[in-house]
């Protein structure tokens, strides 16, 4: 804000323009001075000019000069605040020069923007200056003449204005998940703030973040990119053909066919096959076991069989490998650069919904001011929720364990699911052990019979359908509250055996949890009194027992359809809510 004040004051009195033509006139004067008196010149100086470089005074800017340069620059006005703030808290000096010279960072910068395909980015967004054409004419000009001068103020705010635009796609994303409707995405913004991160580029402060590199702020970022590269290499070398099983339906250890050939093509890419060798046509043990890895990178039921969702997964192009592997580095740029804020305990849960996983990541030192080393310390199985009930996008901070819990039926469920159940047996909520009651501090029991289950809306229900504590209570045993807008949340389930599937998109939203007592004692760790015999014997006592954790606990709810892990191994997840097909569209349209 008071920088646009600032660009207010300067329209207003440009008290900056006189300062800056006094200084033009008294370097003007000590020019000719300087001239008269020393005929012979630098002998350092290039074309036998009177000073060097590093002694001829450097251009500066203001406010003015920087609102015509976006006025006459359109395609930098979108970052007009960044450039009025990073060039207001220097007092309008230029930043890419020490000395009349171009920092080394320049040189570096543009080789990054040269290679901006290298992080699924278009290197022409980026190249709208000609700096080729302007560091020419800057070397072909001595002296002290209003050309040079100007073609620095050009050169600094074209570096800058060009950073913003990259910097600004690289660290945060080319879209902007908040503002498209269509992308869902309610994750923590990313709060970069890129005039600082300038600053540690051109070396003029000390970050923990590796901006003076270039590079990302996360290693899954980091490892996809590695990905891409390996995957445009096979693209650039014909990618893999279809396998066709012809008249069989799928292939399995000990079968003799053309197809088993292809098989082994498509999963040893780039290792030469001897072709009129026979055995290359034999299902063999070793081939069995590159088909479990690949189903395992897939998230597909580890039979060591190429038929169905196998083979579907098998002859997915590359190139469409490719713009998954893109769109999901983007969501990376969506991530905070701090995984877990100073206040919270130094650990966070993190649930990727296509893979139907929760991992648990922790900082060893527990120190909020440290570089962040997260370490995996735990993971587990979910359930998600379906199609018609998908699991949202979001984070938020885990704040309450709840032991014994009721279950509060959503008014959607009442009148979807409960209210038919109802009509068509009187008896239906005395068997699932539920009760209605009224939305009160301490809820009254309202007789079932006394309403008129005919007429009943979600939003014109004045009370609440609850399940009591108790093996069948659609919670299980616990809960873990982090309350959101989303009303969903971490929980035991009473059906395990769904775990055992490898596609579990079955709950209303909510996310169910494979270990709850296991997530349970980890949380409540650092409170002695809450130990593994006392968890059980509240579970098992059936009354509601709600504990407060001393810190809160970050926790993302994310939808990741590929990854690469350290080793290298690249992971691909069906699209189980489309939320990729959209995310292209943005993308990629």
């Amino acid at each position: 804000m008071r920088y646009r004040l600032r660009k207010k004051i300067d329209t207003m009195y440009p008290c900056k323009i006189k300062q800056n033509l006094l200084v033009l006139l008294i370097a003007v004067l000590a020019f000719s001075f300087t001239a008269c008196n020393n005929s012979e010149g630098e002998s350092g100086s290039k074309g036998g000019g009177l000073f060097s470089k590093k002694e001829l005074p450097q251009a500066t800017a203001d406010s003015l000069y920087v609102a015509s340069y976006l006025e006459n620059q359109p395609t930098f006005k979108k970052h007009e605040d960044l450039m009025y703030l990073f060039y207001g808290e220097r007092d309008y000096k230029l930043a890419w020069f020490r000395d009349n010279e171009l920092v080394p960072e320049a040189e570096k910068f543009l080789t990054v923007i040269d290679q901006a395909s290298t992080e699924g980015l278009q290197p022409k967004n980026y190249k709208l200056v000609d700096f080729d054409a302007l560091f020419k004419a800057y070397e072909a000009k001595d002296g002290q003449d209003s050309t040079r001068l100007e073609l620095q103020r050009k050169i600094d705010l074209g570096l800058t204005a060009s950073y913003f635009n990259y910097a600004s796609d690289f660290y945060r994303g080319r879209i902007d998940p908040q503002s498209v409707n269509n992308v869902k995405w309610d994750v923590k913004k990313n709060k970069i703030k890129l005039h600082k991160a300038l600053q540690t580029i051109l070396k003029e402060r000390d970050s923990t973040y590796p901006y003076y590199e270039f590079e990302a702020l996360h290693a899954g970022y980091a490892n996809l990119r590695s990905a891409l590269a390996k995957y445009r290499e096979l693209e650039a070398k014909g990618g893999w053909a279809k396998i066709d099983l012809g008249n069989k339906k799928s292939l399995a250890k000990g079968d003799t066919a053309a197809a088993v050939l292809a098989l082994r093509k498509r999963l040893n890419p780039e290792q030469p096959l001897n072709e009129a060798d026979k055995n290359m046509r034999l299902f063999d043990a070793n081939l069995e076991n590159q088909v479990k890895k690949f189903q395992m990178l897939h998230g597909l039921a580890e039979d060591g069989k190429v038929g169905g969702n196998t083979l579907k997964q098998l002859n997915v192009p590359v190139e469409d490998r490719i713009e998954q592997i893109m769109i999901n580095m983007e969501r990376w740029r969506w991530i905070p650069k701090r995984m877990v804020p100073k206040s919270l305990d130094q650990k966070y849960i993190w649930v990727n919904i296509p893979e139907y996983k929760m991992y648990i990541y922790e900082d060893p030192e527990n120190d909020p001011e440290a570089e962040r080393k997260y370490k995996q310390v735990m993971d587990m199985r979910v359930i998600v929720g379906k199609t018609m009930h998908s699991t949202p996008i979001f984070s938020d901070k885990l704040e309450y364990v709840v032991l014994a819990p009721y279950w509060n039926v959503p008014n959607s469920i009442v009148e979807r699911e409960i209210k038919p159940s109802i009509l068509r047996n009187s008896g239906y909520l005395a068997s699932q052990n539920m009760e209605v009651v009224t939305k009160e501090k301490n809820p009254k029991q309202i007789d079932p019979s006394s309403i008129d289950w005919a007429s009943v809306t979600e939003k014109n229900f004045p009370y609440m359908v609850r399940q009591r504590p108790g093996p069948k209570n659609s919670l299980g045993s616990l809960k873990f509250l982090f309350p959101n807008e989303y009303n969903v949340y971490l929980h035991d389930t009473p059906a395990d055996a769904l775990f055992s599937q490898n596609q579990r998109s079955f709950s209303h939203g909510c996310v169910r949890l494979e270990k709850p007592v296991e997530l349970a004692k980890y949380l409540l760790a650092g409170m002695p009194e809450w130990n593994e015999n006392r968890i059980r014997e509240t579970i098992n006592g059936g009354e509601e027992e709600w504990i407060t954790l001393p810190k809160r606990v970050q926790v993302y709810i994310v939808y990741f359809t590929s990854w690469a892990d350290e080793n290298g191994n690249v992971h691909f997840r069906e699209d189980i809510y489309g939320h990729d097909k959209k995310l292209e569209q943005e993308y990629f349209g």
